[in-house]
């Protein structure tokens, strides 16, 4: 596996606490029964809509965490009162920050929201509300969950191992092995080393330019599936000289964007827009007009601003596979408008916690997420505590909360039409392609299925798939 980044998080809470709810390969959730297939509230639930403000959810009876105890509703209920705290420093606050109030109701868990929402089933879904005892509140880094696997070895950047839960409550369906390990490796050769010599059996974010090497060899297979992960680079909107709008305008223009996709992802992935979604999504507003490399414009916005001088922009191998090569295409097309992208190298160690979210401009990527709601919400609200680039609009903010209740279609698309336009033509992500999740496996690792929402079947590939004999 990768970096340690949200990518070894997910895969490792997957497959030893849960979430809530979840959805499934074809990025969808039942609307009257939830089984939640990798987490703690590994349980079916029900509930009731009313107005997209007050939802009911049933819990199961059978599941027990790792530590003995049996999963209730007031369980869940401290878990979201710890992550909607307004003085959390979760990750996913802003999410859960619309709840007005969580409280059981016998088997029942009862959410009330400030305002309506009619996403909510699928924001329970993200990896970050993980469901712990008593809400985490004893010790929410002990990793005691419901998965199929318990925690054995926490090594955080280094490795994990989980050894199969004896009392899971749907051990037919999940959990498989004896023991899953996973073990972070940050360089790409080294990654296919491991797969080659049998060190491993599943590794991720396979380069696009290796695809072809890798299906030449005999007991391998490379699975590849497109899907809403985004590689973008951040220009933080309240530092200078990224404060400047041209200045963004013209960093968006000198982007070739369709050499990015031939060249760094081979192929494999499709051009941004400047936005977080593509047609991937619901309500996707394919009218917008599509940015393309126009050094003229780039060059125009360039003047405007008033800046000389080099850019610096950092990057590095981990921030997503073929970075350096992408930011170096980057500055060669950038110079047909007269700017300077000066390449600065980080080390991969640190790179998540020394630059991603700490320097003014930078290269990342983020997973997609199942509602346009959810992806704005985490990224892009004033609020939310991931918005690297520091956007910060009061007329987008109220069109993305507005939406969360709108019941008719047609206006909420129109309202994400509205606000995806305000984010493109000033927001500080610089969005050139969206890549195909790329995966290597062994043929022996069997129960492979895959899923747009994220690489290693959606962080689902420990606890779903099996070796064969």
């Amino acid at each position: 596996m990768g970096d340690f980044h949200s990518n070894e998080i997910q895969a490792y809470e997957t497959a030893t606490c849960g979430t809530y709810v979840r959805t499934d390969a074809e990025r969808s959730f039942h609307p009257r029964k939830f089984r939640n297939v990798f987490g703690s509230n590994d349980a079916e639930l029900k509930f009731r809509l009313h107005k997209a403000k007050r939802w009911a959810f049933r819990i199961r009876k059978d599941v027990t965490f790792h530590n003995g105890k049996t999963l209730t509703p007031q369980d869940v209920v401290d878990t979201y009162r710890r992550h909607s705290d307004s003085k959390s420093k979760s990750a996913a606050l802003s999410l859960v920050s619309g709840f007005e109030s969580v409280e059981a109701d016998g088997d029942n868990v009862v959410i009330t929201l400030k305002e309506p929402n009619v996403d909510l089933p699928y924001l329970l879904t993200d990896f970050h509300l993980m469901i712990q005892p008593n809400g985490g509140a004893d010790d929410p880094n002990t990793g005691v969950g419901t998965g199929p696997y318990k925690v054995a070895v926490n090594e955080p950047g280094i490795r994990h191992i989980g050894e199969r839960y004896k009392d899971y409550w749907s051990p037919e369906k999940r959990g498989h092995a004896d023991q899953i390990e996973i073990l972070v490796v940050n360089d790409a050769s080294a990654r296919v080393s491991a797969i080659q010599s049998g060190q491993v059996d599943i590794i991720n974010r396979v380069e696009p330019k290796i695809v072809s090497l890798l299906q030449r060899i005999p007991g391998m297979a490379v699975r590849t599936v497109p899907g809403r992960g985004h590689y973008y680079m951040v220009a933080r909107c309240d530092t200078g000289p990224f404060d400047n709008n041209d200045l963004r305008m013209a960093l968006k223009y000198a982007v070739d964007r369709e050499a990015l996709v031939k060249i760094i992802l081979g192929g494999y992935g499709k051009v941004g827009n400047d936005t977080p979604v593509n047609a991937d999504y619901p309500l996707f507003s394919a009218e917008i007009e599509q940015r393309v490399y126009d050094p003229d414009k780039a060059a125009f916005h360039y003047r405007k601003s008033g800046h000389s001088g080099a850019i610096t922009l950092r990057t590095s191998d981990v921030a997503y596979p073929g970075a350096i090569d992408a930011a170096q295409l980057y500055q060669q097309s950038a110079s047909k408008a007269g700017m300077t992208i000066d390449v600065r190298r980080e080390p991969g160690d640190g790179y998540w916690s020394n630059v991603w979210n700490k320097q003014p401009f930078c290269m990342t990527f983020i997973f997609g997420r199942p509602t346009q709601d959810q992806v704005y919400s985490l990224s892009y609200l004033s609020t939310a505590e991931w918005n690297d680039t520091r956007f910060v609009r009061e007329d987008f903010d109220r069109l993305i909360l507005g939406a969360r209740g709108e019941t008719d279609s047609s206006i909420r698309k129109e309202m994400y039409h509205d606000a995806t336009v305000i984010l493109r033509d000033n927001g500080g992500a610089i969005i050139p392609m969206f890549g195909d999740f790329i995966d290597a496996t062994s043929q022996k690792v069997g129960g492979w299925v895959d899923n747009p929402n994220g690489e290693l079947m959606g962080g689902q590939a420990l606890i779903k798939c099996w070796m064969e004999a």
